[in-house]
């Protein structure tokens, strides 16, 4: 018989695996209907308001010391330029290839890692891993109808570019090493980007439109209560409770199913070499953690 605890450890699984699958549908959706700067903001300060509600419910310090306000401020930076890249690429090109682009943030974190924190990044499963990334990238590049469709080769670099923030935030965390609660870490990160996207929004004319769409404020709400805040608080649960090598199935799942999720629901028709490339993709990135899930046993 299933025990209590691993029954509420599969249903987070779950609903981590389905949050994640569904976000880059509902970031397109919420981007189209209201802007990208605005959807972002609005999401962002929810949010936000959802965080301090956790944190005052479950009593949890927000810590003001030196080492947690950098971890702040680097978390912060890295989910304001990622989520800002994403967002304004949602715009751009379909949902699904956007979770596929950015499922690539494990191999360039390796990389980033090994360069900055002298980690080893070039064992023999983790170069296969990252060559299989580049391959499953290169096959998507292959499909001419794709690359010549207007805006898509700028989405493209801007969710690139915004793996690379996102990467360099991870890293520079395990540079800060705080041992601050995840959720407070969590927070902290939200308290510096909220503003920048408030910022952001302001910058791009502070558009307001006369109605939203039930669609883009069901988004928008979506993604900043479950996506952004249940979303995370699961996984960090997931994360202290399961092998590595089950969380790193969640980045390969999750890309396949958003492809899925963006066809059945958005009517996206994406060609074969998108769905092949995934697939690619997904085998680099379990060479890379099976490495990285090896080395822990190891150690541990």
């Amino acid at each position: 018989m299933t025990s209590k605890p691993a029954v509420h450890l599969s249903v987070a699984y779950g609903v981590v695996v389905l949050i994640w699958a569904t976000t880059p549908l509902a970031i397109q959706w919420g981007a189209v209907d209201s802007g990208f700067s605005l959807a972002a903001m609005l999401r962002m300060v929810l949010a936000l308001g959802c965080a301090l509600l956790v944190l005052a419910l479950w009593r949890i310090p927000l810590a003001l010391h030196r080492r947690a306000i950098s971890s702040y401020v680097c978390a912060g930076l890295g989910l304001f330029l990622a989520m800002f890249c994403v967002y304004w690429a949602s715009t751009r090109i379909e949902s699904g290839l956007m979770s596929v682009i950015f499922g690539t943030s494990p191999l360039v974190t390796s990389l980033l890692a090994a360069w900055w924190l002298q980690e080893r990044a070039f064992t023999p499963l983790r170069l296969a891993g990252m060559l299989l990334g580049l391959a499953g990238l290169a096959l998507i590049f292959l499909d001419g109808t794709l690359v010549m469709q207007p805006g898509f080769a700028a989405g493209i670099m801007a969710l690139l570019l915004g793996v690379l923030c996102n990467s360099a935030s991870l890293v520079g965390l395990k540079v800060i090493n705080d041992d601050s609660h995840p959720l407070a870490t969590t927070t902290g990160a939200l308290l510096v980007a909220a503003p920048l996207f408030t910022l952001a929004w302001w910058l791009d004319g502070a558009l307001w439109p006369d109605a939203f769409s039930l669609r883009s404020s069901v988004s928008i709400v979506y993604l900043g209560v479950l996506g952004s805040v249940l979303g995370f608080a699961l996984y960090y649960f997931i994360v202290r409770n399961m092998e590595s090598a089950s969380v790193a199935l969640i980045l390969v799942i999750t890309p396949v199913l958003a492809l899925v999720v963006g066809r059945v629901f958005n009517a996206e028709d994406l060609p074969p070499e998108v769905w092949w490339g995934a697939v690619l993709i997904g085998l680099g990135l379990l060479l890379h953690q099976r490495q990285a899930a090896s080395v822990e046993t190891a150690t541990g």
